[in-house]
């Protein structure tokens, strides 16, 4: 699906919303003295996060999340003392494009990984949009802005971020459009942004052309123009004379800067899981060809039985995964990947035996703590099974497979509260109303003690958080 139809589909929710739940304001005090505090910044970034994770696809593989959130963290390490943390969330979608939302919420799509070429050029962009929030741009923008509603602020801000000939006429549905002009940043904003995002990024120890080499693909790509673009990309400064004037300040940095070095080994390996599991399979397919006979040999292979079973190609992917595995048999990605492989496509012995391996090698890895515990749970383990499924659901709580997998596992143990409960979240996060109120309702008739009861309340409330933003 295209970034403008998604945008289309997304903003024509949130306008709905902005319609029909009116009933959610900025306090009169900040609207009376045109401030806009932390805690309104916080308390709209709250509901802007929840508005973009019911909505859009999210990546749940802590290998690709996890690597974004240690680039964010190291260059936050750098900044003075923040009001809130930096949330990071991947948005699965091609479209090469990254925004940091009010209250520290940062959003990256696989396509602007993918489009990269170093990690620095990855940290450079988002030190830029990190800028943004350090120095309250947004904040700055709604405090001038004089818009009432906090839904009608999360439908300008979506068009804003999200861009596209659809945001624009969503927004523009919903309140004048001079009024949205306003929360786009100024010139000056981004020129702030690029000089404060620059000393992030050379104090975390990154190259500055990271930034610069960032800037170039994006002007190659052509990302600052054409309908589809954020509206906020639009009034950018010009993207030349930016790039120039980076170049120049690069120039003036002291040569202990200019010469730090990337390190690609952990970008090239999320490159490859990305590029295998939701790129284009045509241009996968001769990236990894390119990779096959370089230095990176054993993450193509990996790359290449991931996108082999991908496609169905069963017989090819176990070719692959057993030469990825002879290739490294000590590299835990591949070792994960070749069992999750196994245990998908019926070989449970052999994939159980690899994700145990895995396991072992990085207890933190949850894709292969998710799967291992399923087959825990097929081979009668379950009391092991479900404190495995616990610990993956303390890292990705929004994930309806696990949290299914979770329920399967307590009507293994008899514990149906529980089992009807998870299954219920499994729907509240596939955004399935009827899954969610069939399961809600049996959980409510089997909630005995008041710890299920508190469990149920808080189940209620999630759903009436994210109900706002369906259809």
């Amino acid at each position: 699906m295209s970034h403008h139809v998604l945008s289309h589909k997304l903003l024509s929710i949130i306008l709905i919303c902005a319609m029909a739940c009116g009933g959610l304001f900025i306090p009169e005090r900040a609207l009376a003295w045109g401030e806009f505090t932390i805690k309104d910044e916080r308390e709209l970034g709250e509901k802007f996060n929840i508005m973009i994770r019911s909505r859009l696809p999210l990546v749940q593989d802590t290998e690709i999340v996890g690597y974004v959130k240690d680039i964010v963290d190291r260059l936050a390490r750098t900044m003075p003392p923040q009001p809130f943390p930096f949330t990071v969330s991947v948005i699965q979608h091609n479209a090469v494009n990254a925004f940091a939302a009010p209250g520290g919420y940062i959003f990256v799509n696989t396509g602007l990984l993918l489009a990269m070429n170093n990690e620095s050029e990855v940290a450079g962009v988002l030190a830029h949009e990190m800028a943004h929030v350090t120095q309250r741009h947004i904040a700055r923008r709604i405090e001038n802005s004089k818009v009432v509603g906090l839904l009608s602020l999360i439908g300008m801000l979506a068009g804003v971020f999200l861009g596209g000939d659809a945001g624009g006429a969503a927004v523009a549905g919903s309140m004048a459009a001079s009024q949205a002009a306003m929360l786009t940043y100024s010139r000056s904003d981004e020129r702030e942004a690029d000089q404060v995002g620059m000393n992030y990024l050379t104090r975390a120890g990154y190259p500055p052309q990271g930034m610069t080499g960032a800037f170039e693909i994006l002007s190659r790509r052509q990302w600052l123009v054409g309908s589809a673009v954020p509206t906020y990309l639009s009034t950018h400064p010009d993207i030349a004379e930016r790039i120039r004037d980076m170049n120049v300040r690069v120039e003036r940095l002291p040569a202990a800067k200019q010469g730090q070095q990337d390190d690609n080994r952990r970008f090239l390996r999320v490159q490859a899981l990305i590029r295998a599991r939701y790129s284009d399979p045509q241009g996968a397919a001769q990236a990894f060809a390119r990779q096959v006979n370089g230095p990176d040999k054993c993450i193509a292979l990996m790359g290449m039985a991931i996108l082999a079973a991908r496609q169905n190609r069963v017989n090819d992917a176990a070719e692959r995964f057993e030469e990825a595995l002879a290739c490294a048999p000590d590299d835990q990605l591949i070792v994960r990947e070749a069992g999750h492989f196994h245990y998908i496509k019926g070989d449970k012995n052999r994939g159980v035996s690899l994700l145990r391996q895995a396991v072992s090698m990085n207890r933190n890895d949850i894709l292969a703590l998710h799967y291992y515990a399923r087959g825990l749970g097929d081979l009668g383990k379950t009391d092991e099974a479900v404190e495995m499924a616990r610990q993956v659901l303390a890292s990705v709580p929004e994930d309806a497979e696990s949290h299914e997998l979770l329920a399967r596992l307590y009507g293994k143990q008899r514990n149906m509260f529980l089992a009807n409960l998870h299954m219920a979240y499994s729907g509240l996060y596939e955004n399935n109303e009827r899954k969610l109120r069939q399961f809600m309702d049996r959980a409510k008739g089997l909630a005995a003690s008041p710890s299920d009861q508190a469990l149920m309340s808080r189940l209620e409330k999630i759903y009436k958080e994210r109900k706002e933003f369906w259809k």
